[in-house]
């Protein structure tokens, strides 16, 4: 008798988004090497992601909040128990490195950049701005060559009670979603170009706010500003998992470069995406059967300006968000809704 695969063990310990992407690589492994053993690491506060996801057999956490390197070494403590035949870093980060590096596992496997990458068994270029997406350059690491974003979707699993939660408000028909906010102040379409287009969508639909309890204070004040009726601000008050089962039933998701964008991508929600800093290019973009992204309509010299934004605009005028006009936000409204009647169609 055989004996039984060896487990093993993805880290993404990164940001939101990151780790919706990094469920692409489930699927892939779910689909081209059915019961393997999987686990996924995370930092403290994103485990709430996978739940309910059937192909993760356990989820390891790293809080790096409090007693951030004694947690490290605990994890790392719990890694080599484990004996995992393979281990694969998703981050170009030392700590995940070091973590990987030193996990007796047979297979150590990241991107060459990770300071830690002479100590693995095989490691992948990661080269940002070809236009390669990260789903696409997480799968190399495997081995996966040829492979496009066709084939490799982020999943996410709604559980029975988010679906409850965001049911109530899903029950409208037709509605909008808007994820106004976003990490970096260069990556956020500003406050006065979203009540533009607040003030232009069609009065008959709903539009709900969307964001996390940092961002509920931003989407309150959109709220009160823009006096629109039917404007409901959910910001703080759906788990991601919520927001994303709310976005796949809407008409349309507008978002920021930014993690609402990649809950569309995971449930295939429709979306606009609005890009102000960055560039599609880097390879972060939607990846939903319906997807715009709406830009500076332009050439400017300064845009991009970096790979994660800014605090602030490095030349103090903000042109890259400024300049997109309201018009180009609607036009993929009226594109979306000729998707829907088309998808109903057939």
């Amino acid at each position: 008798m055989a004996a039984p695969p060896l487990p093993t063990l993805l880290i993404q310990t990164a940001f939101i988004g990151d780790v919706i992407l990094a469920t692409a690589l489930v699927e892939f492994l779910a689909q081209h090497e059915p019961g393997l053993p999987l686990d996924v690491l995370v930092r403290r506060g994103n485990e709430g992601l996978l739940a309910g996801n059937p192909h993760i057999r356990r989820v390891l956490i790293w809080d790096k909040k409090t007693q951030k390197y004694p947690n490290l070494l605990r994890l790392l403590q719990q890694i080599r128990q484990e004996q995992y035949g393979r281990v694969v870093t998703l981050q170009r980060f030392a700590s995940t490195g070091f973590l990987t590096a030193f996990s007796g596992a047979a297979e150590r496997v990241g991107f060459a950049e990770n300071p830690f990458s002479r100590f693995f068994s095989r490691r992948v270029s990661h080269i940002i701005g070809d236009g390669t997406h990260e789903v696409v350059r997480n799968a190399r690491l495997l081995g996966a060559e040829g492979v496009g974003t066709g084939s490799l979707k982020p999943r996410l699993y709604p559980t029975p009670t988010d679906e409850a939660a965001a049911a109530p408000y899903a029950a409208v028909g037709g509605y909008i979603c808007l994820a106004p906010t976003s990490v970096w102040f260069t990556k956020q379409y500003p406050q006065e170009k979203w009540l533009e287009l607040l003030a232009a969508l069609p009065p008959q639909l709903p539009v709900y706010l969307l964001g996390g309890p940092p961002d509920a204070a931003a989407c309150a004040q959109l709220a009160a500003t823009a006096s629109r009726p039917g404007l409901v601000n959910l910001s703080g008050q759906l788990s991601l998992l919520a927001s994303a089962a709310l976005m796949r039933g809407a008409v349309l998701n507008y978002v920021n470069d930014s993690a609402p964008m990649h809950l569309c991508s995971a449930v295939d929600a429709p979306v606009c995406a609005v890009f102000c800093s960055t560039v599609p290019a880097f390879g972060f973009g939607p990846l939903s059967s319906f997807s715009r992204i709406v830009e500076h309509p332009g050439p400017l010299a300064c845009r991009p300006c970096g790979l994660h934004g800014h605090a602030r605009c490095p030349l103090g005028h903000f042109r890259c968000a400024h300049e997109i006009d309201t018009a180009q936000l609607l036009a993929a409204l009226a594109e979306a809704q000729a998707w829907h009647a088309q998808t109903a169609r057939s």
